[in-house]
């Protein structure tokens, strides 16, 4: 199933976190979007991977994406070798996405660096007509997206493009709620993570916020690249 957008996470929740906004209103343009979680987030102090499922769905419903994969390639541990980027240029010849978003190419958490090297070297492999790939028996051909986006995570990165979500915030938070065994609930117990805080999603929203005030709207997310954009209409830029 083609679709518009692929994006690719380290772990479920790295996109509701950091692109999701962006998504929703790409979604609400008309366009197609899925998802590929590179791991269960198996590592995670709090919850199962069982719930991690539970709730990738639930936020998945919430967002309104065609389809969402997880590859499974062992939260903290995967490498950059041969074997994973096939396993993610098989996803990318399904999906045949236009655009690719991955993790912050720097990062706190190590796997983020990491699954964006290994996406962005996919979707330039996937685009070669010798690297031969099989998904549930069938040949697939080659397809290369026509841009990969970075979306900026914990680590404040100086955005390339911005993306005005303000429409967008309740559902987001709606979103990233769904995870409800990893982040900020009243009355929830578990070990106390750097995310599990009120605090936490303090810090979101004025991220959000921060982003938002560079181009005079209230919310929006940010994005790095490694090319330069082009436009159509200079006139219609903020």
């Amino acid at each position: 199933m083609k679709v518009d957008i692929l994006a690719i996470g380290a772990h479920p929740d790295d996109i509701e976190l950091s692109a999701s906004g962006t998504i929703m209103h790409q979604i609400a343009l008309g366009k197609t979007v899925a998802i590929v979680d590179l791991t269960e987030g198996e590592l995670g102090s709090r919850g199962t991977v069982e719930t991690r499922y539970k709730e990738a769905a639930a936020a998945s419903e919430i967002m309104g994406i065609s389809d969402r994969v997880n590859l499974n390639l062992g939260d903290g541990f995967f490498e950059l070798n041969k074997e994973n980027k096939l396993r993610i240029i098989e996803q990318i010849r399904r999906f045949q996405p236009e655009v690719v978003l991955v993790n912050a190419y720097s990062d706190r958490h190590p796997d983020h660096g990491r699954g964006a090297t290994l996406a962005k070297d996919a979707c330039f492999l996937s685009g070669l007509l010798k690297i031969e790939t099989t998904l549930e028996g069938v040949e697939q051909e080659k397809w290369r997206p026509k841009a990969v986006y970075g979306y900026i995570q914990d680590h404040h990165l100086k955005p390339d493009f911005i993306v005005d979500i303000s429409a967008y915030v309740e559902r987001k938070l709606a979103a990233i709620q769904a995870y409800e065994t990893q982040f900020y609930q009243p009355g929830k117990e578990g070990p106390k993570t750097p995310i599990s805080g009120k605090d936490f999603i303090d810090f979101l929203k004025g991220r959000w916020a921060q982003f938002g005030r560079t181009i005079g709207v209230d919310y929006a997310e940010g994005f790095t690249v490694d090319r330069a954009i082009g436009i159509d209409d200079i006139t219609t830029l903020r």
